[in-house]
């Protein structure tokens, strides 16, 4: 009876670990672009308006950084979202101008950038676009950085190894 006990806690555990082991080579064998990679490192240019879609693309953005496959054993990716464009708007606490609808959304908007920073993304603002989408600076969320010119921001991470994704 001991015996038999023992032969299935062992074939408990190894099967455990052969699932693991597959499951770490489906992994590695889905994502074989990340292999020998020493860190992650990515530059979002987001520059989408709609709300809506704004909301869509910020919570894949956040899910791409909690996914662990682009983590490098326990070294979390460098994640950067950089707002221009019609975007920029979107960044802001003053929600005149937008549909009770887009307003529910622009809130849970301001929660994602909020948890995003809190995980460890960070965000700027290129000031160019908030001067000609007359949004004021003051009201930028408080998680953003602002910063004079996104594009040499974007041109400063691209420099620095970052991959440059576009979110448009």
């Amino acid at each position: 009876m001991k015996r038999s006990v023992g032969l299935t806690i062992m074939s408990v555990f190894l099967t455990l670990c052969l699932i693991i082991v597959t499951a770490e080579n489906i992994c590695s064998e889905e994502y074989s672009t990340l292999k020998g990679l020493k860190s992650v490192k990515a530059v979002f240019d987001f520059e989408l308006g709609n709300p809506q879609s704004a909301l869509l693309h910020l919570q894949v953005v956040h899910q791409t950084f909690k996914d662990k496959n682009i983590w490098i054993g326990k070294k979390k990716p460098n994640i950067v979202v950089v707002f221009i464009g019609p975007s920029v708007k979107l960044a802001s606490t003053n929600r005149d101008g937008f549909t009770a609808e887009d307003q529910k959304i622009l809130n849970e908007y301001a929660s994602t950038v909020s948890a995003m920073a809190k995980d460890g993304i960070q965000f700027e603002i290129c000031l160019i676009a908030v001067k000609v989408a007359g949004v004021e600076p003051s009201s930028i969320l408080p998680e953003i950085k602002q910063v004079g010119n996104g594009w040499i921001s974007l041109i400063g991470y691209e420099a620095k190894g970052y991959a440059l994704i576009p979110v448009i």
